[in-house]
């Protein structure tokens, strides 16, 4: 999976002074790797389970700690971080490859119960991603939706030459709080719309929404959504496709012609006007999933 040793001890001091670990505490480590990680979180935690995909891993890290006082603290997943179902956990750490990167962090923003922190490594750039603010160039799906359920610290930055074998680029630790109580939202709707959006981030919000393919999905939620609340019309299913069509149209044009988003661009809105588009939407009929 393309996962790195840190082999600074300095910096792996660090990653478990962020975490700010209680003696309390189970920790979920992914990716331990040969335990240069797993060690003094063992040190500080109640216990750590860590999941690990590489059997060759598997063995290392339970061979360090072999014979000692944390070889019955720790409790080693042999498998895939995005397909292993979590077990209950305070604090996750984690140094992560690439490849997976977004996919843990959407699985950990909806994990319940809720953990007090995690404490990521990442490639630079999705580090970046995940802070990225309206118009920078970074800004993003991923950005949106991290910040709508969790609050995101950039700790550190990890130059290539504390890994072995050293990466063709730099690494960033970061802290995800998730927002508790979560905001009032469907998320599955929210990121239909953001997924939609940041498709072409760059262009209106008027021509983005109000592609053929679009405005076709938007019918086939209003027709769904109708037949939901029982207020099926009796017409033909012809004529009723067409009032539908009317009627998305018209509600994205009503709302882009609104002052506070015409000739707005996804990539300028920040969390407050996607949740004020959503929700005039969803007023006037039009659901995103």
């Amino acid at each position: 999976l393309g996962q790195l040793s840190l082999k600074n001890p300095a910096v792996v001091t660090a990653i478990v002074a962020k975490a700010a670990i209680k003696p309390t505490d189970t920790v979920l480590e992914i990716g331990p790797g040969t335990g240069n990680v797993t060690v003094p979180l063992l040190q500080q935690s109640k216990n750590v389970v860590a999941i690990e995909y590489d059997t060759r891993m598997v063995r290392e890290v339970l061979k360090r700690v072999e014979n000692t006082p944390q070889e019955r603290k720790l409790k080693v997943i042999q498998g895939d971080a995005i397909k292993t179902r979590f077990p209950f956990f305070d604090v996750c750490v984690a140094n992560v490859p690439y490849q997976i990167s977004s996919a843990l962090v959407f699985k950990l923003l909806s994990h319940r119960p809720m953990f007090r922190c995690a404490v990521m490594m990442f490639q630079e750039e999705f580090a970046l991603r995940l802070t990225a603010r309206p118009g920078e160039a970074l800004y993003c799906r991923l950005s949106v939706n991290t910040q709508l359920l969790a609050k995101v610290d950039q700790l550190m930055k990890v130059g290539r030459n504390n890994f072995r074998p050293p990466p063709k680029v730099e690494s960033r630790v970061v802290r995800i709080e998730l927002r508790n109580p979560p905001p009032p939202v469907n998320f599955t709707e929210w990121d239909g719309m953001i997924r939609l959006l940041f498709n072409r981030k760059n262009k209106t919000l008027r021509s983005v929404l109000l592609t053929k393919s679009t405005l076709k999905l938007l019918d086939e939620n209003i027709r769904t959504q109708r037949a939901l609340n029982n207020n099926k019309n009796n017409n033909n299913a012809d004529s009723m496709m067409d009032d539908d069509e009317k009627m998305s149209e018209q509600i994205i044009e009503e709302v882009v012609a609104m002052e506070r988003w015409k000739d707005k661009r996804a990539s300028k809105l920040d969390l407050d006007d996607f949740l004020a588009l959503l929700a005039e939407f969803n007023k006037r009929g039009i659901h995103f999933a």
